[in-house]
């Protein structure tokens, strides 16, 4: 066969070394699909809402399922990447999902962010995870300039618990007046009752759709209204979508049903403009070997290493990789790809950050932001390298380096947790607090300050050098007790579903679909510009 020369791609095919069959991975592939098990229980808990009984009422009163309006707003066949899907998943007084269900999905041939509250679900009131879990679709479609599509049936607040959801819930609304401001439309199609601070959401949004006899917005409804002002009003009356679209002017659009405010909504975001959109500036080619290996190449243990190699080769088009400094810093591996077309740039760990990895990585990502390139990091690591020769070497200014070159990079950046990630390590490989564009978790993801065993070992020597100075006599029963009890905790408390029930990741996804996440993210990653920067913060030599 002809190849054109213009469309070859000269990188080196990464090998692979691995036997997906020995016992190793087989161990491994049993573990994870173990999780993955728990994580498929737990948002079948957020899919089932609020339960049947409340489920059977929208039936019976002739509505849709909140899930099932997503659905009808989307294009046929379309893709809908879910975003915090089990966020609150055994969490005290959430439910899995917080309550809305939200991700990025194809509305009318354009991405767009779509959230929807689940009025299954204390009537769609807004939990304090709910509030955090807007905040962060609400950071998703302004850093990636995403048109915003609300599908509204919320009670507003969750009141037993409103202090801790009033102040911080104010920003959503600011959002949504900075979106707007921006030039980045806003949608809200209100299908039921949106009352009290849930009545700014189609008050503030560029578009707003209500749907006849079940809209009702008000900022009081009629039994505040009567104890406030002694007045008698009824629902519709007070707030009905016939009177918003005939009299107040709040509603643009009156639908006649759930399917009727879904077709205005395609109407309403195929109308609007265009926007500058690349595409992949190559062919897809598959990878050269099979994703299904990825269960078993992620270690169960996180103690025990893999080489990131093999996970690149599975994710990356063709499984070519032309790889950066490949003698120096071995413990970062950084090359440039491409995935389902997209140039990017690979920051994967193989190792403790050393100074030469870090130097490494600050260089490289210097050089992205050079060429505008994307940046993945594939994270699964146990922190920067300690003790004297580390020190001596420079650890804190070299490992400072990375970390400022990660936190003033300006092109995207994805984030997939492929195994630990403790202490600074996850600063230094664009960890949550760090912004990357998405950030999705594997089922073998550990996340804490250090791991169990280390922090108990740590306070143990604290409380012997104590007790040593003060001249006392250690309690080794109580010592061993505690320890014991610090170590369940933290593994309690530095698992994968964990860390995703509390927003610390956009959700755990199955290792096998990480090339078409991915592939979905570079998209949506490039309806914003995609530019890097030659500003950095002082490195310290």
């Amino acid at each position: 066969m002809t190849v054109d020369p213009s469309t070859e791609q000269a990188w080196a095919v990464l090998p692979s070394r691995i036997d997906p069959g020995d016992a190793q991975h087989t161990a491994n592939r049993a573990a994870n699909l173990e999780v993955l098990e728990a994580v498929a229980a737990a948002q079948a808990k957020a899919r089932a809402g609020g339960g049947e009984k409340y489920v059977r009422r929208f039936r019976d009163r002739g509505k849709l399922l909140p899930r099932e309006r997503v659905e009808g707003l989307l294009d046929r066949d379309s893709w809908f990447l879910e975003l915090c899907p089990i966020a609150g998943h055994d969490v005290k007084d959430h439910r899995a999902g917080a309550s809305i269900i939200a991700g990025v999905g194809i509305v009318s041939g354009r991405e767009c962010l779509i959230t929807a509250s689940d009025a299954t679900v204390k009537g769609g009131a807004v939990s304090e995870l709910g509030v955090a879990k807007t905040r962060r679709m609400a950071e998703v479609a302004a850093q990636n300039r995403l048109i915003t599509v609300n599908l509204i049936e919320s009670a507003g607040a969750d009141l037993p618990n409103q202090h801790k959801i009033f102040v911080p819930g104010g920003q959503g609304f600011r959002d949504l007046t900075r979106h707007s401001a921006a030039r980045r439309p806003t949608v809200c199609l209100v299908f039921g009752s949106s009352t009290a601070g849930g009545a700014y959401i189609p008050g503030m949004s560029d578009y707003t759709v209500m749907v006849k006899e079940q809209a009702q917005v008000y900022l009081a409804g009629p039994p505040l209204v009567k104890m406030a002002t002694g007045e008698d009003a009824d629902h519709e009356t007070l707030g009905g979508a016939e009177m918003h679209s005939r009299v107040s002017g709040v509603s643009d659009y009156l639908a006649e049903d759930d399917l009727d405010a879904l077709r205005l909504g395609r109407e309403i975001v195929a109308h609007l403009p265009e926007k500058a959109h690349r595409a992949p500036e190559r062919p897809v080619v598959p990878p050269r070997y099979d994703a299904d290996d990825l269960l078993a190449i992620a270690s169960a243990d996180i103690k025990v290493p893999f080489d990131a190699r093999e996970i690149i080769a599975r994710l990356i088009d063709d499984s070519r990789f032309s790889e950066f400094k490949p003698l120096y810093g071995s413990t970062l591996v950084c090359g440039w790809a491409h995935v389902h077309g997209y140039r990017v740039g690979i920051l994967a760990n193989n190792g403790a950050l050393f100074s030469e990895s870090a130097n490494k990585g600050a260089q490289f990502i210097d050089l992205c932001n050079r060429t505008d390139t994307p940046l993945i990091f594939l994270q699964n690591i146990t922190g920067f390298m300690v003790g004297t020769k580390a020190e001596q070497d420079g650890i804190i200014k070299n490992g400072a380096k990375l970390i400022n070159a990660v936190s003033n990079s300006t092109v995207p950046a994805i984030t997939i947790m492929t195994g630990a990630s403790y202490g600074a390590g996850n600063y230094a490989m664009c960890g949550r607090a760090y912004q990357p564009r998405f950030l999705f978790t594997w089922p073998n993801h550990r996340i804490a300050v250090m791991g169990g065993p280390q922090l108990a070992g740590v306070l143990e020597i604290i409380k012997r050098e104590a007790a040593a100075k003060k001249g006392e006599t250690v309690d080794e029963d109580n010592l061993k007790l505690v320890r014991m009890m610090i170590e369940h905790q933290i593994g309690e408390q530095s698992h994968a579903m964990f860390a995703s029930a509390r927003l610390w990741d956009d959700g755990i996804i199955d290792p096998r679909d990480t090339r078409d996440v991915l592939g979905i993210c570079l998209s949506t990653v490039h309806n914003a510009p995609v530019e890097g920067t030659t500003s950095f913060g002082v490195f310290r030599h």
